[in-house]
């Protein structure tokens, strides 16, 4: 890992420990070791290995996206790139910096490097896809469930239906209308980098039409020649959505509390969408903030920071964990390469 990699990753470990830290602080008192009795370590061992297999469908999609090319990856391979992905991810705003780890990873795996980007900007745009999916499903048929948050519904509810008709709109243009993307995307950055160098303003928007264009490309490749590698993406990206809520809900049981399944259903869905935006490494701060808040509407107030701590340990730091496993994994195998 870079020097600048390893100081954001601190950066963000850091600033997830202190809010961590100030969530306990406020939220321990003296029942807590009451609840504590309670705690149920196969329900916690179960949460961790789900996420596991959260993660052995992701796997799962980038092989089978990729076997829809003519690319064919072995899965306990695409396994390590997601793993190796998990660590860029920790360290970049909306997990961006995972992506050209998994770039990289295809191309070491003889995908050529516009399929590889193909592949990665499809995951992406099925992630958004099937959030959009979920969130419509959430808001029709657990309408008792967002009207529990209380007031803070009303704001989710106007920021997901911006999510889902943003998701659909963005689609639509970059697959049939890339000209009006394309100047949609030049006056936005042009607004925003009103202060900036002019060397600087035309980089960004080189990047940004080339990034449209790539954009553009993959969704043409795969709905030309691999819609089998939609349909399998698909499927698992809603299995990967699917069981990472479910996490949620086992360390909910891990602690001796009610599942909340529905609650945590639409709980967890608000706070994938807030964490992909792209607002703090790691989504440090904004995740822990954002599921005290809402689950504290439903969980004794003296558990609900133990809860916060255990779910950021098995999706946050054991992610940490996983993708430095598999870093030193790629480091060995290029070592031997050479």
């Amino acid at each position: 890992m870079e020097r600048s990699q390893k100081k954001w990753l601190y950066m963000s470990i850091a600033f997830s420990l202190v809010v961590l830290v100030i969530i306990l602080f406020f939220t321990i008192n003296a029942n807590t070791i009451e609840y504590l009795k309670k705690v149920n370590p196969w329900f916690l061992l179960l949460a961790f290995l789900t996420h596991i297999l959260t993660m052995c469908f992701w796997a799962m999609r980038v092989k089978k996206m990729a076997g829809s090319l003519g690319y064919p990856i072995k899965f306990f391979y695409s396994l390590n790139l997601v793993f190796a992905n998990l660590l860029a991810a920790a360290v970049t705003p909306a997990q961006a910096g995972g992506e050209p780890v998994r770039v990289h990873e295809l191309y070491k795996a003889k995908v050529p490097l516009g399929d590889a980007t193909a592949i990665v900007i499809m995951e992406r745009v099925l992630d958004g896809v099937a959030l959009a999916a979920l969130a419509a499903f959430a808001m029709f048929a657990l309408t008792e469930e967002w009207k529990s948050l209380g007031t803070i519904s009303d704001i989710m509810v106007f920021i997901t239906w911006i999510f889902v008709a943003g998701c659909l709109v963005l689609f639509y243009l970059a697959v049939r209308r890339p000209d009006v993307m394309k100047r949609m995307a030049d006056k936005a950055a042009r607004f925003f980098t009103r202060k900036w160098e002019p060397a600087k303003v035309t980089h960004l928007l080189e990047r940004i039409e080339k990034e449209i264009a790539n954009f553009h490309a993959a969704v043409i490749k795969f709905v030309r020649s691999a819609k089998s590698g939609l349909l399998w993406g698909f499927l698992f990206t809603l299995l990967y959505w699917v069981s990472e809520i479910v996490t949620a809900s086992l360390i909910l049981m891990g602690l001796g509390q009610p599942p909340l399944f529905f609650e945590s259903f639409v709980i967890q869905l608000i706070l994938a969408i807030l964490m992909m935006l792209p607002l703090t490494p790691g989504s440090s701060g904004i995740a822990e903030v954002g599921a005290t808040s809402m689950y504290a509407l439903f969980l004794p107030s003296a558990i609900v920071g133990v809860f916060v701590v255990l779910w950021r340990v098995v999706l946050y730091y054991f992610n940490i964990a996983l993708g430095v496993m598999s870093s030193l994994i790629i480091v060995k195998r290029e070592a031997s390469r050479e």
